[in-house]
């Protein structure tokens, strides 16, 4: 069977590869979309390998000045991978690194507004397509600042997608001094856009795993973003496999939303009334025939007679499971791949507020619960690819 590498994008899973004496002629090519042109010779003619070579160098030059690109991934939709790569993205750029983020997930992309660059528009010049920057050590590529306004559909096929990451690619100036870390934002599931930026990586970079005599941009790897409950690990577990078969290094898991943790003063009380109450169905407290229960808010009272009572509880951090952990959870699903466990995100209001606000959380908010946790797994990031600069001890976490 073909590596991924070798096989076009929307290839059988059997695929031999196109290069193969027997493309499109194995039993694995049946019902392929590409077999007529793999027994035609059409993905391993002269020209077509030309082409390919072609676009190799072309991205290998564009990333020439990028010391390393990561991959954020996540099997499944809605479990925080953007709120993961834009905020390691922040963390990285506050200790001073040169950091990059390519958003890739074309019909979903956030990576503008959780950076705080929602709104503004790339520029394009002779040396190609100009990142828009959210900081001095940070800047932004994404079809967001290409869209008329953030709530335009992308309608794309398969093809155009996989023409605009091409174009990401090859196109974007990441300016002369270039990056340290090109943190490249993915959206969920195993599809189209996953298996083209790995090919196209694959193809042009070398993997660090390798250790490289020259000296050249790396791909270090993906970063694998789950929360704790099955539904979710079940198609992380895909996106291992994924890694497997496209032989991509995965440089760990983070949960994510592992608890809900926040200070005891952030909560909210109330009191449920003993009977039903009419209410107006128009007011938004209906069940859909104008009955229901009201809430009553009693947060004031509760917090003034603890403050009276049990003062010291006030400053006490308070913690629930929100996702119920199955099995071993995210730590033992790394064991199970044999991959690094980087550690553990709890739900902290303030983290979807730096996210929405488009800033770095750690700086925002340095005594919140997310913070310790969001450092370490930016400490072992740069343990993993250290950039080469003799500041590195200066860019730890302190």
């Amino acid at each position: 069977m073909a590596t991924k590498e070798e096989a076009p994008s929307n290839a059988n899973e059997a695929c031999v590869g196109p290069e193969s004496s027997t493309a499109g002629k194995a039993s694995g090519c049946d019902g392929c979309p590409n077999q007529n042109s793999c027994a035609s010779g059409e993905f391993s003619s002269p020209q077509a390998q030309q082409i390919k070579n072609d676009e190799h160098l072309n991205i290998r030059n564009a990333l020439s000045n990028v010391d390393h690109v990561i991959l954020v991934l996540s099997g499944k939709g809605g479990v925080g991978k953007s709120t993961v790569c834009c905020q390691l993205a922040h963390t990285l750029s506050a200790r001073g690194y040169a950091v990059g983020v390519l958003d890739v997930d074309i019909c979903g992309p956030s990576a503008a507004r959780m950076l705080g660059c929602a709104g503004k528009n790339i520029h394009q010049s002779a040396s190609g397509m100009t990142p828009v920057p959210a900081n001095p050590n940070l800047s932004v590529m994404s079809i967001a600042f290409m869209m008329p306004d953030e709530d335009a559909a992308v309608v794309w096929r398969g093809p155009r997608k996989n023409g605009l990451i091409k174009k990401f690619l090859t196109e974007t100036d990441w300016g002369e001094e270039g990056l340290d870390y090109l943190l490249i934002d993915t959206p969920p599931g195993t599809s189209d856009e996953h298996i083209s930026i790995v090919q196209y990586l694959q193809g042009a970079i070398g993997i660090s795993d390798d250790s490289p005599t020259e000296k050249g941009p790396q791909l270090g790897g993906a970063v694998m973003v789950t929360t704790p409950e099955e539904v979710a690990m079940m198609d992380v577990r895909k996106e291992l496999n994924f890694c497997t078969k496209t032989k991509l290094p995965v440089l760990g898991i983070v949960e994510n939303m592992s608890k809900f943790q926040t200070s005891f003063r952030n909560l909210s009380f109330s009191t449920r009334p003993t009977s039903s109450t009419n209410i107006d169905a128009e007011s938004g407290n209906g069940n859909g025939n104008g009955n229901s229960q009201r809430d009553a808010d009693c947060t004031s009272e509760v917090m003034a007679l603890l403050e009276q009572k049990c003062p010291e509880v006030l400053n006490m951090m308070v913690t629930a499971n929100v996702f119920p952990p199955s099995g071993g959870g995210p730590r033992g699903m790394a064991t199970r791949y044999n991959v690094p466990f980087l550690g553990t995100i709890p739900l902290d209001p303030n983290l979807l507020k730096s996210c929405e606000d488009g800033v770095c959380f750690v700086q925002a908010f340095p005594q919140s619960p997310a913070v310790a946790s969001l450092n370490s797994i930016t400490d072992q990031v740069v343990k993993a690819l250290p950039v080469d600069d003799g500041n590195e001890d200066m860019k730890m976490e302190h």
